[in-house]
Parts: C-alpha cells; structure tokens; sequence
C-alpha cells in the first residue's frame, strides 16, 4: 500500500477491476462526491463476461440535464424493471462459476434494493463488495472538487477503462477468449476469497 498518496476516484457502478486494483495500494480511498455527472462512463454502467462476449449493464437515471447535475444528486429511474434484467445477466454469465453460489445472496439484495440515487446505490455496492473479500479499505468522500487534485493524491479519475495485463480462469473463456478489465463480478465470482492476490499481482 502506498502511505504517502491517498486514491481519488469517481463513484463506479459494480466497479471495474481497475478501480480496486488501484484501491489495494493505497491506505485512504476518496470517491469523487462533488463532480459533475458524465455520461458514457462507468457510473452508471459496469461490463461482465456473458456467453457471447462482453455484456454492458446500465442503470437508467432519470430523464433531465445529468451532465449538469452533482453525481450525489442524480436520481435513478425505475419506469422498468431493470433490476430485474441486471439480475438475470449476473445468473446467466456466472451461475456456473466456481463462486457464484457463496456470493449471490448479496449481490441479488444489492439489486433489490430501490435506492432513489445513483451514489447511494454505487456506495452500497462498493461497501458489500469489500467486506465479501475482507477488504479493509478506508473510504471517504470528497466535499469539494478540484479539477486538478491535491499532490497528496493518486487521482485516477477516469481512467478506469485502462485493460490490464492480469489472467485468471472466465468461465466463457474457452468460447470468447479472455477479457480483461470487467467488473469485479467477474473476479468476485471467479476466484473468490483469492482475488486479493489477483489483484496484488497485475502487471506484475
């Protein structure tokens, strides 16, 4: 873990791999709380390894200027039942994963769950994640954005859709070939209680 710099990052739903990648080696994670929303990014929308290949999950918000609107203050659409469909997805890519029945207790209550925004529901994911592999991150958020962060930071923002060099067994592997940098369903499902060491060793 890094002790000098803390990690700045933007609030991701069921996060890249990428994001805690990075979260590991440092001692103090900020999610990005004072931003402007982004559209086309992974707020609102995460990847995972489907039979045909990489699958998007988006989570619908409610129709207005996102692009101008604080990310703690972007609501969620229910209009349909996209819980639902996010749901079916996960089973369909991973319910014959080594680890999907140890772990699809709490990512299906993830789901269930109406939460009225988008940082609220990202928040809990991130947490439930964490304590499902015993990661002791300490999180906070940011009150007040700097478009160029503090030198005490690792700011990282953005920058979550870099691939990394890391391979581990998928379960669509033999079909569609490897495919890096997913959400951490992916990991999660895949390797379990080993994805700390996963993690540790990217790019390595």
């Amino acid at each position: 873990m890094s002790e000098s710099k803390q990690l700045l990052i933007e609030t991701q739903y069921f996060p890249s791999i990428a994001f805690f990648e990075q979260a590991i080696r440092h001692t103090v994670i900020w999610i990005e709380g004072a931003e402007h929303y982004q559209k086309r990014s992974f707020r609102n929308r995460c990847l995972i390894a489907g039979p045909n290949g990489s699958q998007r999950l988006s989570v619908p918000l409610v129709k207005g200027k996102n692009e101008q609107q604080n990310i703690r203050e972007v609501k969620i659409a229910y209009g349909e039942n996209w819980q639902k469909e996010h749901w079916s997805a996960i089973q369909t890519a991973y319910g014959k994963s080594p680890f999907f029945e140890y772990y699809k207790e709490e990512i299906h209550k993830l789901l269930e769950t109406k939460h009225a925004y988008l940082f609220d529901l990202n928040l809990s994911i991130i947490e439930t994640i964490c304590a499902l592999l015993q990661f002791s991150f300490k999180f906070k958020i940011t009150e007040t954005y700097h478009r160029e962060a503090d030198a005490k930071f690792h700011d990282f923002r953005n920058q979550s859709r870099q691939a990394h060099a890391l391979k581990y067994p998928q379960v669509f592997e033999a079909k569609n070939g490897f495919l890096p940098n997913l959400s951490i369903l992916d990991l999660l499902f895949c390797v379990g209680p080993e994805s700390y060491y996963y993690l540790e060793n990217i790019n390595t």
